[in-house]
C-alpha cells in the first residue's frame, strides 16, 4: 500500500465515515469515539511529519467533545436554513464527518 492511500483511508476513517463503502459509524462505532479520532489525526500527521511535510492537520476545536443538547438545536437550525455539511462543519467548529453522523443521529440525513 502506498503511504498516500493509508493517509486517504485514516482521514476518511477519521471523519466517521467507512472508506470502502462511504457509509457513516453509527454513533456506538469506535471511530466515533473522541480518542479514537484524536488517535487517528495523530497517525495521520506522524505519517505526514515521515513524508517530510511540516504541515499539520488542525482539528476543529470542538472535535471530539460531547454532543450538548444546544449544540444539536443549533445544527438542526442550520441544516432547515439549507446550509451545507461544510457550511455547519465551519459554524460548529467540527469536522465534516462528525456533523453527518449527527445528522444522521437526528433523523435529518438518510444513513
Amino acid at each position: 500500500m502506498e503511504l498516500a492511500r493509508a493517509k486517504e483511508i485514516l482521514t476518511v476513517l477519521a471523519d466517521g465515515v467507512d472508506p470502502y463503502t462511504g457509509e457513516i459509524f453509527p454513533p456506538n462505532s469506535p471511530y466515533q469515539q473522541p480518542d479514537v479520532i484524536r488517535a487517528l489525526y495523530m497517525a495521520i500527521n506522524a505519517l505526514a511529519g515521515d513524508c517530510g511535510n511540516k504541515v499539520q492537520k488542525k482539528l476543529p476545536d470542538n472535535a471530539g467533545t460531547p454532543w450538548t443538547r444546544e449544540q444539536e438545536e443549533i445544527v438542526i437550525s442550520c441544516h432547515n436554513k439549507g446550509m451545507t455539511v461544510k457550511e455547519i462543519a465551519a459554524q460548529m467548529r467540527r469536522t465534516d464527518g462528525s456533523i453527518k453522523a449527527r445528522l444522521e443521529k437526528l433523523g435529518l440525513m438518510p444513513g
